[in-house]
């Protein structure tokens, strides 16, 4: 289930880009650990990788759309599985990957065929790209920018500043956001080594540059000029629904490298006179996330699928979407805690991966206020996925070398609320067989009750405390449906199953409990809430099966020093 280097086969995939995936692998395992590490301590600047990137034409591969170059496309399966890779070995080698694309996304989105082409070529020679998006006072909120685009005699000029913007300080292209002096939203793209170009500094303290940076002044021509009015704010939002969902992959690599030195160290530590992993709270750990970890995998996987199927009839990725920013990256970090209590001490030493991961896990839901902006958009979402099912063909496996066009033309980046989901219900009676899935979908099922007895009043509507935390509940109901889609395409052990949902059941439990705890909470909530408080079906015989699983992987993988 874990992606091991030692045997890393991409199967699933073509020929080549098995390739670039494997030469990726055995880049970084070159390297070795202690340079890596070595790097990292020392912000050092990672332009060999890059120049790695370069010879290989690895950003140009899967990230030109096969419009502008037919031996190229963009496949969000093949794209998936790299920015996995890259979180596996460092953040910071997968954040010159995720700009890149973000970067790129308003310009193939746009209809200048001369940006395309030169953003095809600046790929083709080893170029990254930066999205100049958020403000220092404004964050991303798309409704504000202090970018502002004045008209002149021979086109325009740009005035403002940008923050928070990877590879600001070497990016071929920025596609910077803005609004014209007319206040109408604006998407432009600018050269980072322009003299009108002036990079502040980079604002963390890290091996990754992320930058502030200012336009003065800075000239710009009908050439330049990637969207206006409402395209642009759709470009925005609908090259986050594309570059964004890599922050669960990225996630879901650190969490695999973590488990691997967190089980090697626990399974041959002794304390008094037995190993670590005797104790009974130990494995409990251990089994919980991997648990989590298993289905963090299982529901980004399953998304791909989705992602890959849209078009304008079939907008259901724009759900399954927040929920890889949001719920993967959370789950991302109870993973790491979770083996972190186990490992304690270790878990500090500066020539551990482990010590970054601890350090980086806690960005991926951070990004962009990922958890509870999310959150907010994922409750658009519930009552067509709860109350108002459609008819779709049934979404296979994905894994074909396509290229993904449909996230060039996305749309306008409104009706969410209209958007039809297939009923999810079937996929846990499937499973009712399972004891933890059929108390699960119970405690599902209960949502319906609640909305439709003690549904929130018009204040409680208002409380977004008490409406995210309601959101926590609904994301939990499709968060099993997609891990069970995925399981049973991959026939995964009924038992890892069955342990996956004992974990959704406890997490459904806590958050039933903190909505009774909310300031708002009426007495029928509150009564709701605790009727779905439930314990898991317990099962000795399945959690030593699944501790069998996690005890396997003591050993088996350690990153060349």
């Amino acid at each position: 289930m874990l992606l091991d280097p030692n045997t890393y086969d991409a199967k699933h995939l073509d020929a080549e880009t098995q390739r670039l995936l494997k030469a990726t692998i055995d880049w970084f395992e070159n390297r070795g650990k202690r340079q890596l590490i070595a790097d990292a301590q020392d912000k050092v600047w990672y332009s060999e990788f890059l120049d790695f990137v370069k010879r290989e034409k690895l950003f140009a591969t899967f990230c030109t759309p096969q419009a502008q170059d037919e031996t190229k496309r963009w496949d969000a399966a093949r794209n998936a599985a790299f920015s996995e890779i890259l979180g596996f070995y460092g953040l910071q080698y997968w954040y010159a990957w995720q700009v890149t694309v973000l970067g790129l996304g308003p310009i193939w989105m746009s209809a200048n065929e001369e940006a395309k082409r030169k953003a095809a070529n600046l790929l083709d020679s080893g170029a990254v790209f930066a999205f100049g998006l958020s403000e220092k006072e404004h964050g991303a909120d798309v409704y504000s920018t202090d970018m502002i685009l004045t008209k002149t005699q021979d086109g325009y000029k740009a005035n403002g500043s940008k923050y928070y913007i990877g590879n600001g300080n070497v990016a071929g292209m920025v596609s910077v956001f803005g609004k014209t002096d007319s206040d109408d939203y604006v998407f432009f793209a600018v050269d980072s080594q322009h003299k009108n170009f002036k990079l502040v500094k980079n604002v963390v303290d890290s091996q990754m540059f992320v930058s502030e940076f200012r336009l003065e002044d800075y000239p710009l021509t009908e050439q330049d000029i990637l969207h206006r009015g409402p395209e642009a704010f759709s470009a925005a939002l609908n090259t986050v629904n594309v570059g964004k969902f890599n922050l669960c992959t990225a996630s879901i690599g650190i969490c695999e490298h973590s488990f691997y030195e967190a089980i090697t160290h626990a399974s041959n530590r002794i304390l008094y006179g037995n190993p670590v992993t005797d104790f009974p709270h130990v494995r409990q750990n251990f089994v919980d996330a991997y648990a989590r970890l298993q289905a963090m995998k299982l529901f980004a996987d399953r998304s791909v699928d989705y992602f890959r199927t849209a078009d304008e009839n079939d907008r259901r990725y724009l759900l399954f979407n927040p929920i890889t920013k949001m719920k993967v990256t959370s789950e991302g970090e109870q993973v790491i805690d979770l083996l972190w209590d186990v490992i304690a001490a270790k878990g500090f030493e500066k020539d551990t991966y482990f010590t970054r991961a601890t350090a980086d896990i806690r960005a991926l839901p951070k990004l962009e206020g990922t958890v509870h902006v999310n959150l907010a958009l994922v409750l658009k979402f519930m009552p067509n996925y709860l109350f108002n099912p459609k008819q779709y063909d049934e979404v296979p496996s994905r894994h074909e070398p396509k290229d993904d066009e449909f996230f060039w033309r996305q749309g306008p980046a409104r009706g969410l609320g209209k958007i039809q989901f297939h009923d999810w219900e079937p996929i846990y009676t499937e499973h009712a067989d399972i004891p933890n899935v059929a108390l699960f979908h119970e405690q599902a099922t209960a949502i319906k009750t609640l909305l439709t007895t003690a549904a929130p009043d018009a204040e409680q509507q208002k409380d977004l405390d008490f409406l995210l935390n309601l959101g926590h509940l609904f994301t939990l109901v499709v968060y099993g449906q997609l891990v069970l889609e995925q399981a049973k395409i991959t026939g995964v052990d009924h038992k890892e199953i069955d342990q996956i949902f004992d974990v959704l059941v406890r997490d459904f439990s806590a958050y039933a409990v903190a909505l009774h705890g909310k300031t708002s909470s009426t007495e029928a909530q509150q009564n709701w809430a605790l009727q779905q408080v439930r314990k898991p079906k317990t099962d000795q015989a399945r959690f030593d099966h699944v501790w069998q699983q996690v005890q396997a992987l003591s050993g088996k993988y350690e990153m060349r020093p």
